[in-house]
This record gives structure tokens, C-alpha cells and sequence, in this order.
């Protein structure tokens, strides 16, 4: 029995569910790792340590999208754009940042350099993709962001871990735990918001297009970084200015321990209320881009213009229903 010419691409390592694997076996292997280095004081392990718990959470955010990404996407597509686009990304944003000075606007500016330069290497690693829809778009975004996070993450990790006194592990295991809990809604959500409105806007044309919603989604996604970044300022501006604190009390950046409890709720109430902010938008532009879909002319929605272009592989979900084979 022949298959319909209209089917999906279904990868044969889909829905597999490798990502948690991968995490669960990860994390058990960087928790080893600590004690082993503990026990042994074998500080040649300090790099696997810090490799495991920047790389965990980003590459397992490529497996997941690795089991939902359809269309032209190879896997191999989405390895070179997680490592060679991260790699890139962080050269290119630090080129850009290296002459900002600081200021008010530094988080800001911090913000559009870095979402330009994910947005210019998602436009090269998605030119050739196909089909150009939200979804693809966010899954190509999200993989472009959780490179960057990576191998930001390791340089974050490298530099609490060296100190004058020498190496200080419980730094660096603070400083990866908290970045790898928080990366899938930092790099990872703003590139996939911005991700979705750049293929979105396509409608499944072979081509991207310019719209000024781009324009106006790269400055959202711009300014929600800048509020992340500078979430640390705002809640110990804030908390002292609550607690009638004055700023001179601080010693050489060093918040008083009479307003330093109060700091960490408002920081992480703040990270909440920005995170949820990205989320809603990121499920806003998803929604409106396939309600728009339904409205298009079927050649403009999901790549069915290329439906006898593409290989189709069916899959078990493509099997007809019981009641067709009677």
C-alpha cells in the first residue's frame, strides 16, 4: 500500500525522548565528577567540571529540538549551529561589547549586541531551510541561543572557579548551577522569540522577509535581556530604597546583610516576572502565526508548496485509523 505524497518528514529519531535521558546521565556523571575531585584534590578535573555543567542543559535543549524539528533541518544543521554558532557568537558579541563603557545603558546595549549578532547567524544557519514557519524558527532560535549560553556559561564558570587563592570549586559549582537552571529562559527563550517572528513572517516562502514586526521583535527581545542582565542593579537599587537604606552603606559593592535577604527575593522574583514575560510572548507569536496560517492560501502555510520537493519518511503515527483498512 503506497503513502500518501502529502506526509510530514518524520525522522526516525524522534520521539524517542533523548534529551532527559541525556540530562538525568549528565547530571549524574558532572555530580561523580565533583566528588572524585573532592576526594582526589585532582584539579586536572576542574575543566570536565566545568565543561559538564556549562554544556549539560544547552546541548540537551539541542537533543529536544532534535526530536521536534521537521522539514530540510538535518541533525547535523542544528550540532554545527549550536557549536559553531555559539563559538561565533560569543567572539562577535565580544568585539561589539569590547569598547561599551559602564553606564545605565550598559545591560541595553549588551542586549542588542549579543541579539544581533544570534539573530545574523540564525539568518545564515535557516537560509536554506525549509519549511520558514514560527515553529521552526523558534526550535532553530532556541538551539542558536543555547550554543551561545554554553559557551558563555564556561566562561562565567572559568573565571568564579580561578581566584587569588587559588582554584574555588564551590564558586564554580554555584555559578553553573545557577546559570544552567536559568539558561532555557535567557539565551535560549530570546533567540526563539526571535526565531519565530523571523521565520513566521515567511509563511513558508523558500525566502525570508522583511517586515518592521522583525525590527520591533529583535528591540523587545533586546530590551527583555537587558532587564535579565540588569535584574541583579534593579533588585539592590530597589531593596534599599525600600528599606530606607542609604546607597552609601554599600562597601566596595558589597550589599549589608541587613538588606541582603531582601535582595535575593526581589532578584529572584525578578527573574521570575521577566522569564514569564518571555514565555507569554513566545506563546503569543506562536498562537498568532498559526491562526494567521489558516488564513493564508494553502501554498503559503507549512511548506506545502514543497511537499513534492522533500523526502517523506512515514512514521507509526502516519499509519491510517483501524476503521480505513476494513
Amino acid at each position: 500500500m503506497s503513502m500518501p505524497a502529502d506526509l510530514p518528514v518524520d525522522h526516525p529519531h524522534h520521539r524517542h525522548g533523548w534529551w532527559w535521558k541525556t540530562l538525568v546521565v549528565g547530571f549524574v556523571l558532572w555530580v561523580v565528577t565533583i566528588v572524585v575531585t573532592v576526594y582526589t584534590s585532582n584539579t586536572n578535573l576542574v575543566p570536565t567540571i566545568i565543561l559538564l555543567g556549562s554544556f549539560l542543559v544547552p546541548f540537551t535543549v539541542v537533543l529536544f529540538v532534535i526530536e521536534r524539528v521537521t522539514g530540510t533541518v538535518s541533525t547535523m544543521q542544528l550540532v554545527t549551529a549550536f557549536f559553531v554558532g555559539g563559538i561565533l557568537g560569543v567572539l562577535g558579541a565580544s568585539l561589539l561589547e569590547s569598547d561599551l563603557r559602564q553606564g545605565a545603558l550598559i545591560y541595553l546595549l549588551v542586549g542588542l549586541a549579543e541579539e544581533f549578532v544570534k539573530g545574523v547567524l540564525l539568518v545564515v544557519v535557516g537560509w536554506r531551510v525549509r519549511p520558514k514557519t514560527a515553529r521552526q524558527g523558534a526550535l532553530l532560535g532556541a538551539t542558536v541561543g543555547a550554543g551561545f549560553a554554553a559557551f558563555e556559561s564556561a566562561g562565567y564558570a572559568f573565571n568564579a572557579a580561578i581566584t587569588t587563592r587559588g582554584i574555588d570549586l564551590a564558586s564554580l559549582l554555584q555559578t553553573e548551577v545557577l546559570r544552567a537552571i536559568l539558561s532555557p529562559v535567557g539565551h535560549v527563550l530570546w533567540t526563539a522569540i526571535l526565531g519565530a517572528v523571523l521565520f513566521g513572517v515567511a509563511h513558508g516562502r523558500p525566502r525570508f522577509r522583511w517586515t518592521w514586526t522583525v525590527l520591533v521583535t529583535y528591540v523587545v527581545v533586546s530590551v527583555l535581556h537587558g532587564l535579565y542582565d540588569s535584574n541583579s542593579t534593579i533588585s539592590t537599587v530597589l531593596a534599599f530604597l525600600l528599606t530606607g537604606t542609604p546607597l552609601s552603606a554599600a562597601q566596595n559593592g558589597a550589599v549589608p546583610s541587613s538588606v541582603a535577604g531582601l535582595v535575593t527575593t526581589l532578584y529572584l522574583v525578578g527573574l521570575a516576572v521577566v522569564s514569564a514575560i518571555g514565555v507569554a510572548v513566545l506563546i503569543g507569536v506562536q498562537v498568532h502565526f498559526r491562526r494567521r496560517a489558516r488564513r493564508l492560501p494553502a501554498e503559503y502555510t507549512d511548506g506545502a508548496e514543497y511537499a513534492d520537493q522533500q523526502p517523506r519518511v512515514p512514521g507509526w503515527h502516519d499509519a491510517p485509523p483501524p476503521h480505513a483498512l476494513r
